[in-house]
């Protein structure tokens, strides 16, 4: 028994779009996010026209790639919730998993209109408080097991991955990749409950100081 042709069609529609998602992705991560659509469309195996049925125009694109990232990581770590032992060990997997938010890092970082996206679309604001919040538990929960250090809170640990996470420039994916993993762990280890730990200056920076 073979779908009907409105369930291929959907299908085909689905598919498109995860292609051109994916394209851009790995364009945008690699020149920026002013790369012509018809690169993304021949990079996707999409003609142009269909690109821009998916997506009419560029920030369309860049919204849709950024919703995506979220929404990856998102679920990164509300599976790292469901699975792990403790809140501590939850935080570090998320943190170790989640490089897919280096794009939208990177683009915010790189383009003041993707900042702009970044900063103002609804469904993105969403999906990153939501985020927050899920983190937000995670570090509570690990101070109170003692193994998350008292003086930072979700404000200082987003921070400080998204300063992990920003691009080496000249750099190849691989040692890019290497650094960043070493500098996730220096950073763990930096955020580590200990006797000797070092009082930090200034006051504990909150979810609210992350808003624009």
């Amino acid at each position: 028994m073979t779908a009907d042709p409105e369930t291929r069609l959907r299908a085909d529609a689905r598919r498109n779009r995860d292609q051109i998602l994916a394209a851009a992705r790995v364009i945008f991560a690699a020149q920026g996010p002013e790369v012509p659509m018809e690169e993304i469309a021949r990079s996707a195996g999409v003609g142009v026209g269909t690109l821009y049925r998916r997506f009419p125009d560029r920030d369309a694109l860049i919204r849709a790639v950024a919703v995506d990232n979220f929404d990856r990581v998102l679920r990164d770590a509300k599976a790292a919730k469901d699975q792990e032992s403790s809140d501590w060990d939850a935080l570090i997997r998320l943190l170790h998993q989640s490089m897919e938010l280096q794009l939208s890092i990177q683009l915010a970082m790189v383009s003041p209109r993707a900042l702009v996206i970044l900063t103002s679309d609804p469904a993105i604001k969403a999906l990153r408080d939501e985020l927050l919040l899920v983190m937000e538990a995670f570090v509570r929960g690990a101070q109170a097991e003692g193994r998350l250090r008292a003086d930072v809170a979700t404000g200082d640990v987003a921070i400080l991955f998204a300063t992990v996470l920003r691009q080496m420039p000249g750099k190849g994916e691989e040692v890019a990749r290497m650094a960043t993993r070493r500098c996730i762990g220096i950073m763990i280890d930096g955020l580590r409950a200990a006797d000797s730990n070092e009082p930090l200056p200034g006051r504990v920076l909150t979810a609210a100081d992350l808003n624009p």
